[in-house]
C-alpha cells in the first residue's frame, strides 16, 4: 500500500486526464499570519475550480502525505502551531514520525508527480542564497525540479536570493525557464529583476505545446514559467531595494544563516513595508494560481 494518500477527486480526475493544478502548503502553514493564511488556501481552491480545473493541495497530515487535502484538513494545518516545514528530504522522517507538515516546492512537485499531476503553481521559487560562494547554500528546489518533468508556475525566485547565480544554476540544471508574455526574469515582490532570459510565450497554449514538446524529446525535467506580478501591484522598486538592504545588514549583523535567513528576510520586509509585501505575496500567489489552471486546461485540452 502506498504511503501516499491522493484523494478521490483527485484520483479521478488524473485517471480521466481532466486538468489538476498542485498547490503548495507552506505558504499557509508557515509563509502567512492567520487568519489570512486559511482565507487565502480556500481562495486559492476557488479559484481553480472556477476555471474548471481540479485543485490538488498538497501536504502532510499525522505522517501520511497527501494530494488533494481535503477543506478540514487544510483547516487543520492552517491552525495548528506544531506543522513543521517538510522538503523532500524530511518527508520520510515526517512519515515515521507521524509529523503533520506543509510541504516546499520540492516536496510539494515531487508528491505531484506521483499522483500524475503535470502541472503546479506556487509563489516564488528558491534558489541560490547570497554568498553560496562560500557556503553553498542552494534550495533543493533546484536539483528536486531538475529530474521532475512538470511545468510550474512561479513569480521568479525570491528577490533576497542571488538571482544572477540562480539563473547561472537553473542553465546547469538544463531547467527551461520560458517568461509569461515577458522576457524579464520577475524578482518576486517586482515585476523585473533586471535580469533578462531568452525565451516568452504568449498564451497558455504554446507553454502547453512547450511542455509536450519537451516530453517527446525524452527531457525528464520541469519547464519553469516566470510569471510577474502585474507592474501596479509589485513592491514600489525602490522602496525593495532599500529594504532588502536593510535586511541583508540586519541579518549580518545578529549572525543570522542558513535556513534561518529567508524567514528572516521575508519577516522583515513584512515589518518594514507596513505588510505591504504581504499584499504583494497575495497578489503574485494568485495570479500564478489562476495562469496554473489556464496551462492545466490547455495542456489537457492538447492530450485529447
Amino acid at each position: 500500500m502506498s504511503v501516499v494518500r491522493v484523494s478521490d477527486e483527485v484520483r479521478r480526475a488524473v485517471h480521466a486526464g481532466s486538468p489538476v493544478l498542485a498547490l503548495e502548503s507552506t505558504i499557509f502553514t508557515h509563509g502567512l499570519p492567520r487568519p489570512r493564511n486559511l482565507e487565502v488556501a480556500r481562495d486559492a481552491e476557488a479559484l481553480v475550480r472556477s476555471l474548471g480545473v481540479t485543485p490538488a493541495t498538497i501536504g502532510v497530515v499525522a505522517g501520511v502525505p497527501t494530494v488533494g487535502l481535503s477543506d478540514a484538513e487544510i483547516e487543520q494545518l492552517s491552525r495548528t502551531d506544531d506543522v513543521v516545514k517538510a522538503s523532500l528530504r524530511d518527508l520520510p522522517l515526517a512519515a515515521v514520525k507521524c509529523l503533520s507538515a506543509g510541504t516546499t516546492v520540492a516536496a510539494t512537485a515531487h508528491l505531484a508527480h506521483l499522483a500524475g499531476v503535470r502541472v503546479f503553481s506556487t509563489g516564488g521559487l528558491g534558489g541560490v542564497h547570497r554568498g553560496a560562494q562560500e557556503t553553498f547554500d542552494e534550495s533543493a528546489d533546484l536539483g528536486t525540479l531538475a529530474t521532475l518533468p512538470l511545468v510550474v508556475v512561479s513569480a521568479g525566485v525570491k528577490s533576497i536570493l542571488d538571482i544572477p547565480l540562480t539563473l547561472e544554476r537553473l542553465e546547469t540544471l538544463n531547467l527551461a525557464v520560458v517568461g509569461y508574455r515577458t522576457t524579464d526574469y520577475p524578482g518576486f515582490y517586482i515585476a523585473d529583476s533586471g535580469h533578462d532570459i531568452e525565451y516568452s510565450a504568449d498564451s497558455p497554449d504554446e507553454i502547453a505545446r512547450m511542455a509536450l514538446a519537451r516530453d517527446e524529446l525524452g527531457i525528464a525535467a520541469t519547464l519553469l514559467v516566470a510569471n510577474p506580478v502585474k507592474p501596479e501591484r509589485e513592491l514600489d522598486p525602490a522602496l525593495h531595494d532599500e529594504v532588502l538592504g536593510r535586511a541583508l545588514a540586519a541579518a549580518s549583523d545578529q549572525g543570522v544563516t542558513g535556513h534561518d535567513t529567508t524567514p528572516f528576510l521575508l519577516d522583515f520586509f513584512q515589518r518594514e513595508t507596513g505588510g505591504r509585501s504581504l499584499d504583494v505575496n497575495v497578489d503574485v500567489y494568485r495570479g500564478n494560481v489562476a495562469l496554473g489552471a489556464e496551462i492545466a486546461l490547455a495542456l489537457a485540452g492538447a492530450h485529447r
